[in-house]
């Protein structure tokens, strides 16, 4: 198993910098002992025009067996005899990540004390691997390297026998990658591909797996359109494991397009405290009023657009008057939590087939959201910044258009009657904003007229005859206005030349 990485250079800047940034002398050959085998990395050539560092890993085909213990390809073959007779110590596979995460530990995570400037810095590379199994062709492999900013990537297929080229071709490609990138990305993307174009791995995928997939990914794999077949041949298919690398990946490429922190985005749940709003009898108050306006809309099919931690999925799945409820939140956290609350796991099938749980961002518009009855957004628009909110109005009411949509957020003016809350703050840390009546009163009627829905308002909590009720309820009803209809229309063909759909996109990817 063979694979060598070139680089050019000048009597300025050598190509032998590639052995300090690989923390392999190019003047001695060394050795390292790996779980199945044995590699060595040794330079065919090492001057400042050019050096090319290589790395050969001799495979043992019996310790591979006594430590698979009949697991893997090659581990669990068809015959006895294969097992000892097999392409593993010839064709690139996760045998060979392993060695490069081993042998090359600390270029793949890009650190060289002795030249950190040109580890930040690309490198003209040419990266060969002779063998290389890939299940999809020559054509997975360009889908695979193409995007990561490689010049060439040259799959070439290798036949099955030269002497009878009407066999045709094996399932091995020589690949051949040249382009400018920093060594530690050219590493990691070998790293994760070479065990994806085999689509097996030589040991169990254990949890800690997802972890090493988004740090050898960072950067790169949140945006590659290649992301889900990545994700699921990378952790050898095991749906938990992938479903819980793709929301954290999903959760990347948000925080990506909203230039925030993925802490930032992933805020909804406090670590310490329950984020249910206090006291609690209010909160109470909001989920009755709640209940209340979507019975009176004769509502089926609920949507709970900010779920947060499941509190009102766990009130509505209490009535049978809702046969179908989906709670929605960009915090994977959240989910958890609202899953443990719900005990989704413990659930009947007949209620379970009632609730679903879904990660998505309220800022972008949703095929999975259209077709509701109703929409509660109870307590959210006060979380996102107010150049947001047009996107949130378009993505609810533009693009899902349920026939009722309930938006609750506290009303500011009443503030000064929480005695433990001080002069001139809001009342979660988290929010943005907080609206007088008036104000909240004012764009909800925007939204209603641009939209083509009426709206009426309720008070929620004790209506104090001075300063409001604590929290107030805005009940958008959907018009069939052929004036607003029309307007709609054409904000929603404005809206999708300005604001992309990573729903549909992600959706054509796959």
């Amino acid at each position: 198993m063979f694979l060598t990485i070139s680089t050019t250079g000048n009597p300025e800047r050598p190509a032998t910098d590639l052995g300090f940034l690989l923390h392999k002398h190019p003047e001695r050959a060394q050795t390292f002992s790996t779980s199945h085998g044995t590699a060595h990395v040794l330079y065919p050539e090492a001057s400042a025009e050019r050096c090319t560092a290589a790395l050969l890993l001799e495979v043992d085909p019996v310790a591979l067996v006594r430590r698979g213990k009949g697991k893997g390809r090659g581990g669990a073959p068809d015959s006895a005899l294969a097992q000892y007779v097999n392409d593993r110590p010839y064709a690139a596979s996760s045998l060979l990540a392993v060695a490069l995460a081993k042998v090359f530990k600390t270029a793949l995570h890009g650190v060289c004390q002795a030249m950190p400037e040109r580890a930040a810095a690309p490198l003209r590379l040419r990266v060969e691997v002779p063998a290389v199994p890939a299940r999809g062709g020559a054509e997975l492999v360009r889908k695979l390297f193409g995007p990561l900013g490689w010049d060439t990537v040259d799959a070439e297929p290798v036949a099955l026998d030269g002497q009878f080229p009407e066999w045709g071709d094996s399932r091995y490609v020589r690949l051949v990658l040249e382009g400018e990138l920093r060594l530690a990305d050219a590493l990691n993307h070998l790293y994760v591909l070479l065990p994806v174009l085999d689509d097996a791995k030589h040991y169990w995928v254990a949890p800690d797996e997802v972890d090493k997939l988004l740090r050898a990914g960072d950067g790169w794999l949140a945006g590659h359109p290649e992301r889900t077949l990545i994700t699921a041949r990378y952790l050898s298919r095991r749906r938990g494991l992938t479903r819980e690398a793709s929301e954290r990946l999903e959760l990347v490429r948000l925080a990506e397009a909203e230039g925030l922190d993925v802490d930032d985005v992933d805020n909804a749940v406090d670590e310490s405290t329950d984020t249910e709003e206090r006291p609690v009898p209010l909160a109470e108050q909001r989920r009755e009023a709640i209940l209340a306006a979507l019975a009176q809309a004769e509502a089926s099919r609920v949507l709970d657009l900010g779920c947060g931690q499941g509190q009102l999925v766990q009130a509505l799945l209490k009535d049978t008057r809702f046969a179908e409820i989906v709670g929605v939140d960009v915090s994977v956290r959240a989910l958890t939590v609202a899953a443990r609350r719900l005990r989704l796991e413990r659930m009947g099938e007949r209620q379970a087939a009632r609730v679903k749980l879904l990660q998505g961002s309220l800022a972008y518009t949703d095929k999975r959201l259209t077709g509701y009855d109703a929409a509660v957004l109870s307590e959210v628009i006060e979380h996102l910044d107010l150049p947001r909110l047009p996107a949130l109005e378009y993505a609810v009411f533009g693009s899902a258009r349920p026939r009722t949509v309930l938006v609750t957020t506290p009303n500011v003016e009443y503030n000064v009657r929480w005695e433990s809350l001080p002069a001139g703050h809001v009342r979660h840390s988290d929010h943005r904003f907080e609206w007088t009546r008036e104000e909240f009163r004012s764009w909800a009627a925007s939204v209603a007229e641009r939209y083509g829905y009426g709206v009426g308002f309720t008070p929620v909590g004790p209506d104090d005859p001075e300063v409001g009720p604590p929290t107030q309820m805005a009940v958008f009803t959907r018009t069939p206005d052929a004036a607003a209809e029309k307007t709609r229309t054409s904000d929603a063909a404005a809206e999708k030349t300005r604001t992309p759909d990573p729903t549909t996109a992600k959706e054509e990817q796959a």
